[in-house]
């Protein structure tokens, strides 16, 4: 890695920002917040800077949408897993946020205010205007050192994540450094053979993702499943059905077909497909040979015989990259190619989860402890797979050039 960490500066009795994200699903009928995952990733960052007065920065949703609200319930989240006092501050860079964080002493926590309700942040600029714009230049003007622990929005360049940087000392925090220490990883020193199972509806995705594994070898076989696989039968001519076909139109994706086929002729041998699915015929599980289904039915799943195959080859796998359900497992009888297939890819050697809803399944079913990671970050976990650089790692890569580990 070539940006600082929290082993490379000295925070006792420092100001400390912290970058973190705590957006997480909201019932919002009564504001509770439904899952923590996020908040607990964030507790070993905030403990290490204990010796520290710590001004919590993170988001909640953004403008126009049901859950956009206060973090006021996010403090009182942080505190209960904290197991100490978390002061929620309802300001972000104003009078009342300024004198919050003068008062403090070491020791305390403080969270700020939504930082998506400034304007600024919900705009995509680059480092240099970021660094510029007022919530950068208040919030640095309060502290000592900035650390970003939230890979959850790397892939995001806005103020709080790609303009501090620019305006001080920032390192990594340790949610940071793991999440970019096992993904590269896959990259770099991962078991062999390594298979990624790509599937769920976001297709333009799966596919970057698979094409660049397998051009610069890194993938030896790439397993497709869920509505990514549809995409690769209709790129081989084969009638997937009106029902799964105007979903992928629904979706936007009829022009990823094209891409699938320029995959499929590149590595013909190295992208394996169900042979069998399983489709919802008079509201029962049915399952045929992919070039039978029924015109009128849609596919839902894997087909028993393929679930077999698949597990058999992720369990003979080194490494396995799992990102994306093979059905809809929301509904029991579509659910078991997705519960199968994890629980084989948890016996791999190297087993990794890109977030998202499969992250939560694998908690569902118990399996968190048997899976090497399970990332934070959905869409900026699939970036990194797809090889480019994050904004925010390019970030504190560039702030470390400029401020080293001047303590």
């Amino acid at each position: 890695m070539k940006f600082g960490t929290l082993a490379d500066v000295e925070t006792r009795g420092k100001t400390v920002l912290v970058r973190v994200d705590l957006n997480s699903p909201i019932d919002p009928s009564t504001s509770m917040i439904l899952d923590d995952k996020r908040f607990r990733e964030h507790v070993p960052t905030i403990q290490a800077l204990e010796e520290s007065r710590v001004v919590v920065l993170a988001h909640q949703s953004r403008p126009g949408k049901k859950d956009f609200t206060t973090l006021e319930a996010h403090a009182d989240r942080l505190e209960r897993l904290l197991g100490m006092p978390v002061t929620y501050v309802d300001d972000i860079f104003g009078r009342c946020a300024k004198e919050a964080v003068r008062k403090s002493h070491p020791g305390d926590v403080l969270l700020l205010e939504n930082v998506r309700f400034s304007a600024e942040e919900n705009l995509t600029m680059k480092p240099e205007d970021a660094r510029n714009t007022h919530l950068v230049r208040k919030l640095a003007s309060m502290a000592d050192l900035f650390v970003n622990d939230a890979f959850g929005t790397a892939h995001r360049s806005q103020p709080t994540i790609t303009g501090l940087p620019f305006a001080m000392r920032t390192v990594a925090g340790l949610l940071m450094e793991k999440e970019v220490k096992n993904l590269s990883r896959v990259f770099t020193s991962a078991p062999k053979p390594v298979t990624f199972v790509l599937g769920g509806t976001k297709v333009d995705d799966s596919l970057s993702v698979a094409g660049h594994v397998l051009a610069n070898g890194t993938a030896d076989r790439v397993a497709i499943i869920g509505v990514v696989a549809n995409v690769f039968y209709l790129a081989m001519g084969i009638d997937i059905g009106a029902p799964s076909a105007g979903l992928i139109k629904t979706l936007g994706y009829e022009g990823e077909v094209a891409r699938a086929r320029a995959i499929l002729d590149a590595y013909p041998d190295k992208v394996i497909l169900p042979e069998c699915v399983a489709v919802k015929q008079n509201e029962e599980r049915r399952e045929y040979a992919v070039a039978e289904t029924p015109a009128d039915c849609p596919i839902l799943d894997m087909g028993s015989e393929s679930i077999e195959v698949f597990s058999k080859l992720l369990r003979e796998s080194g490494t396995v990259v799992f990102n994306g359900p093979a059905g809809m497992f929301e509904e029991r009888d579509f659910a078991t190619g997705t519960y199968e297939l994890l629980h084989a890819a948890a016996k791999a050697e190297f087993s990794v989860c890109g977030g998202g809803h499969t992250a939560a399944v694998i908690e569902q079913l118990g399996l968190e402890p048997m899976y090497s990671h399970l990332s934070t970050g959905g869409g900026a976990c699939i970036e990194f797979l797809t090889g480019k650089k994050l904004p925010a790692l390019d970030a504190l890569e560039r702030s470390w050039e400029l401020f080293g580990c001047r303590n």
